[in-house]
């Protein structure tokens, strides 16, 4: 439900307006080094207050409660918080009765039967995701510890455009929102991580990456281009006896495992639900359509900050299969290369 991760384990907490939100990440090795300033440069990329995002802020302090003495993991569950300080739940009155198109109103109401936490959106808040960046800070740090692990993360397109500034101005001049992609590129990933079939490597950080709102599609390599290729464009080739391809078309994963390339990855994030225009929808309370006009503070392109979220999803996904990938070490291999 909440929780995600089979050694490297995160769970996510909160409500939009509610008293905080937060993480609670089990499986974290012990004599990590970890501090509140580590957080400090991922929080930041999250942040609103440019243009085209939402003029809700918050300080976003992490508190760290548990799970670090001393500066250091200590091996037990690490519980980070962060208060909600910026607070207008006045906005989001009216929303039973006139469930916002594309938003979890009604879903919501439905599945909890009215006594979910409406404000701001509750549990399914964009806020909430707050706590996986925290957990991705600590994912990265875990992997650290099997090399040179390191993420280029880059919105390419916004709006169908490769201007992403001018895209977004353009849309939030017309009181409305767009989509983007986001590319997700991860080097220096070891041979090995990941299962065949139902733990593959693309069904769990696929899994991770689904659970970031608004995500409507993510693709490994060259996704779905693949399906017009033939065997011979789609295929890597290999280069040396390290396993380097010559291209990379199945975006550094084979058979659900790892292959020692480049990890590539692109999702498909939706334009933000709530809009400032008008727009025709029906009203539950009367039996009729009406019009709604949306107010509070919203974003142009969620992408802005979803990126960094994204990131960090995909850095969990990364740190629990590697955990997973070291325990299941045979002894010794079997592997003998035989050279003529």
């Amino acid at each position: 439900m909440n929780s995600t991760g089979r050694v490297f384990r995160v769970s996510l907490y909160g409500e939009s307006h509610g008293q905080a939100v937060g993480a609670i990440i089990e499986g974290c090795p012990a004599g990590i080094p970890i501090a509140a300033e580590d957080f400090l440069a991922d929080l930041t990329r999250r942040k609103s207050g440019a243009e085209g995002t939402t003029p809700r802020r918050e300080s976003d302090t992490p508190v760290l409660l548990s799970g670090v003495y001393r500066g250091h993991s200590t091996g037990s569950p690490i519980h980070i918080e962060f208060l909600n300080e910026n607070i207008k739940s006045e906005d989001y009155v009216d929303f039973s009765a006139v469930p916002r198109p594309g938003h979890a109103d009604f879903t919501g109401t439905m599945k909890y039967h009215g006594w979910q936490d409406p404000r701001g959106s509750g549990h399914f808040s964009g806020r909430v995701t707050i706590g996986f960046v925290a957990a991705g800070v600590i994912a990265k740090k875990v992997l650290e510890h099997f090399g040179a692990v390191r993420f280029t993360t880059a919105i390419t397109e916004a709006g169908g455009s490769r201007d992403v500034e001018g895209a977004v101005r353009e849309a939030k001049a017309r009181c409305d929102s767009i989509g983007a992609i986001v590319e997700i590129r991860v080097s220096g990933v070891e041979v090995g991580w990941g299962e065949p079939f139902f733990d593959a490597a693309e069904s769990v950080i696929g899994h991770s990456l689904f659970a970031v709102p608004a995500v409507r599609g993510v693709e490994f390599g060259d996704g779905f281009a693949a399906a017009r290729m033939s065997g011979s464009e789609h295929n890597d080739p290999f280069v040396d006896e390290h396993g380097t391809t010559s291209k990379n078309g199945a975006g550094g994963i084979n058979g659900g495992i790892t292959n020692g390339n480049e990890i590539v990855v692109r999702i498909a994030v939706k334009p933000a639900s709530s809009i400032a225009r008008p727009q025709r929808t029906f009203d539950f309370s009367s039996g009729t359509m009406t019009e709604l006009e949306i107010g509070g503070r919203h974003d142009a392109c969620i992408a802005l900050r979803s990126a960094v979220v994204l990131e960090a999803a995909m850095a969990c996904a990364l740190a629990d299969l590697a955990l997973i990938a070291r325990a299941e070490k045979p002894w010794k291999s079997a592997i003998s290369w035989r050279k003529s």
